[in-house]
């Protein structure tokens, strides 16, 4: 179990959504992930990780869904 408010350091982020930690400091600097620094150190809070990768998974379902909708309609086999 992981608190909601608990603050992650990026690797202990990164790990938690399979990514990078280069990756993880990109999407933080663009804003696509909140954080805040602590001195040097850069900190996100776990429900913003989480409500990321909640977002991310809907987002490749709904891709995929496209995708096998496209490939019935075309007689794919699929």
């Amino acid at each position: 179990m992981l608190p909601l408010q608990a603050e992650l350091s990026t690797e202990e982020a990164a790990d938690l959504l399979n990514i990078s930690r280069p990756y993880l400091v990109k999407l933080l600097l663009e804003g696509t992930i909140p954080s805040r620094k602590v001195g040097v150190y850069r900190r996100v809070r776990a429900s913003d990780i989480l409500y990321y990768k909640q977002q991310n998974e809907a987002a490749r379902h709904q891709a995929l869904d496209e995708l096998t909708k496209q490939a019935q309609e075309l007689d794919m086999g699929y």
